[in-house]
């Protein structure tokens, strides 16, 4: 029985706005905490949503994926305690994440989770870890943290890393699920342009001179948009090549979050 989930991209999906966020939170070992609670919360979400949706099957056999969950349950849930022990506030964040797991869940149970919506919802799970991950290392054990407090470097890395996994996930979905709709394409192709456009005002909010570190990654992605029309190629090539994108991403994110 496998413990791991199937979906290599989603690996990455969560690996990037870690490494963005803790490139620019103050270091405290808590954020080793939280990487750690991040890696075993996906693969007990994945098999907590897929035993949702065997639950609608005409031959429904959950049974098989309740084990790996309780696995990662044991891992993940003291983990997530020490977390809160150590930053009190994470609370709250646990209800919104409780609140957007209830979307994916009912969408799972539809069997309907490869809906744009519900990749909407994923992709905004992962994003706000950048700006939980500077706050793990820069707020204390208080339980009513100020928003307020997070600077605009922070957030424009949030912006950037949504947009990337915004365009990773269409551009992926138009050459899988969506090949068969040239309109599909379009639409990948034209959010990478808008993507490359607003990375630049994303460059020029922070400050043009070192803020350009944030456009490779964008021009890459709008480069493979048009470039990767091969109905043949393989989703392993798709993946290695979209991990491209993220590294830049990673990359500018560590030279701003050291300059």
């Amino acid at each position: 029985m496998p413990l791991v989930p199937p979906q290599h991209g989603a690996w990455a999906f969560l690996g990037l706005p870690l490494v963005v966020g803790i490139a620019v939170a103050p270091w405290t070992p808590v954020l080793i905490l939280l990487a750690f609670a991040c890696i075993a919360a996906y693969p007990w979400s994945y098999f907590a949503l897929t035993v949702a949706k065997e639950q609608t099957s005409r031959h429904p056999r959950p049974e098989r994926f309740r084990t790996p969950m309780l696995v990662w349950s044991v891992i993940a849930i003291p983990a997530l305690v020490g977390l809160v022990v150590a930053r009190p506030w994470l609370l709250w964040i646990g209800i919104g994440y409780a609140l957007a797991f209830a979307i994916n869940v009912a969408f799972a149970m539809r069997r309907d989770d490869r809906d744009l919506v519900n990749d909407a919802v994923f992709i905004l799970e992962c994003a706000a870890l950048v700006p939980i991950a500077w706050a793990v290392g820069t707020l204390g054990r208080t339980l009513t943290p100020d928003a307020t407090a997070v600077p605009t470097e922070v957030w424009i890395l949030t912006i950037a890393v949504a947009l990337l996994l915004a365009g990773s996930t269409l551009h992926v979905k138009s050459l899988i699920r969506e090949r068969s709709h040239p309109a599909f394409a379009r639409m990948s192709q034209s959010f990478a342009i808008v993507s490359l456009v607003v990375s630049i005002g994303l460059a020029a909010w922070w400050g043009l001179s070192v803020g350009l570190w944030l456009v490779p990654a964008f021009a890459f992605a709008a480069g493979r948009s048009f470039a990767m029309r091969d109905r043949t190629v393989r989703p392993a090539q798709i993946g290695m090549i979209e991990l491209v994108a993220f590294v830049l991403l990673a990359i500018g994110a560590i030279v701003l979050g050291h300059g």
